[in-house]
């Protein structure tokens, strides 16, 4: 009869196998057994979502932890409404620009219209919730998939979005209106549909970015078709960035927004600067107090990690063995290759002010030249073969120097 642990193992295999069939998205209940259902459950490997859809999920989560529900929300998305409508389904215009624009930020509700739609809320963990919509989808051609997701494209997008969306969420729309290189996919929708207000809006935002021909190409083509267009401006305020016309990526654009809105509120949080120093003497000696003390710092943990010994074993073959496997083989193996004269030791210089607890003893460190890190000891100690090795004060080298660098 198989252990415990070889059950949860032979569970595990599956779940993985399915996770890789079906791009780690969405586990749907009956894609397992009952029995490895409830054992992944209770041993924290498989979240509930809703009833029959689970997301994987790490068993060391704190209850009560978004992480993984965030981390798989659009995958459970896209695998979710896939089993609903097949095909039949698509985001809303303003979650599609948002996605266009780089924008992946999990929303309190996510809009999905659907011919099969219930027009029905369903709630998801964590106040997330999905609005499924009865309405006519797109036309094929303004239609395109991303990461499993079905949306509109861009210039559909733009065209179909409601008019506050502009102003709600002006950076996403400035990052996805730069994408368009020419008039002509939004002229030949806004001529089919005789869309004359929206012309207005449209021409009126890309002249907000600075892009002036394609707003009049907007406005002189929809009057050259007898129809009456009032460019109206739907953003609150006109950026001071100036987009580059051949930079066409929205992730670009999008940091490029976030940096200018972000960047005067964070300078006003920054201290003011304090100017220069009146009592130059008071001023060194405190730097050099401060200095002491980190360095202090600095050496206790490194004295810790040599006593654990675990984080010198991963970055060292064999480290453990003593202080001289805090350098490479290859590089001890060269020096013993040298002439005998060529060695010179590696002793602690003797400078004030730098180490006044280490100075206070005559130390060298164990090793050769050309060392950054060593094992201090005092000049007349010697350890016995058989006493045990214990954690003592590391010497670091400092490049450059940086006493030179107080000069």
């Amino acid at each position: 009869m198989a252990a415990p642990p070889e059950k949860l193992a032979q569970s595990l295999e599956i779940l993985r196998k399915l996770r890789t069939a079906e791009g780690a998205g969405a586990i749907r209940a009956k894609d397992l057994s009952r029995t490895h259902r409830e054992r992944l459950v209770a041993n924290g490997f498989l979240q509930e979502v809703i009833k029959g859809w689970y997301v994987p999920s790490r068993p060391d989560e704190v209850k009560g932890e978004s992480t993984a529900w965030y981390a798989s929300f659009w995958r459970f998305c896209a695998a979710y409404l896939k089993e609903r409508f097949a095909t039949r389904w698509c985001l809303s215009p303003e979650q599609s620009l948002s996605l266009h624009a780089g924008n992946w930020t999990v929303p309190r509700q996510l809009v999905v219209r659907s011919p099969g739609a219930g027009n029905k809320v369903t709630k998801l963990p964590y106040d997330t919730s999905l609005l499924e919509l009865r309405i006519a989808m797109p036309a094929a051609p303004d239609q395109e998939g991303k990461d499993g997701l079905r949306l509109f494209t861009v210039e559909s997008a733009l065209i179909e979005c409601s008019p506050n969306y502009f102003s709600n969420n002006s950076t996403d729309v400035r990052a996805v209106l730069p994408m368009i290189r020419d008039a002509s996919g939004l002229l030949a929708r806004l001529l089919e549909g005789s869309h004359t207000v929206i012309a207005g809006r449209l021409a009126g935002a890309f002249r907000n970015i600075g892009r002036d021909r394609l707003a009049d190409d907007i406005v002189k083509t929809m009057s050259a078709a007898d129809y009456d267009v009032r460019e109206t401006d739907p953003f609150t305020d006109k950026p001071s960035l100036v987009f580059r016309t051949r930079e066409t990526s929205p992730y670009v654009n999008r940091i490029r927004l976030l940096w200018q809105k972000m960047r005067e509120p964070v300078i006003d949080r920054f201290p003011k600067e304090p100017g220069i120093p009146r009592n130059i003497e008071t001023y060194m000696k405190r730097v050099n107090d401060a200095y002491v003390t980190d360095a202090y710092h600095s050496l206790s943990i490194e004295a810790e990690k040599r006593r654990q010994g675990s984080a010198w074993r991963e970055c060292w073959p064999g480290c453990g063995r003593g202080s001289r496997d805090l350098v490479p083989r290859t590089v001890r193996a060269e020096r013993r290759r040298r002439p005998a004269g060529t060695r010179r030791p590696c002793r602690l210089p003797q400078r004030p002010g730098l180490y006044p607890e280490i100075h206070a003893c005559a130390a060298e460190p164990r090793g050769g030249e050309g060392r950054h890190a060593g094992v201090l000891r005092s000049a007349a100690q010697r350890d016995p073969p058989s006493s045990a090795r214990c954690a003592r004060a590391f010497l670091v080298r400092l490049h450059p120097s940086l006493y030179g660098r107080q000069r």
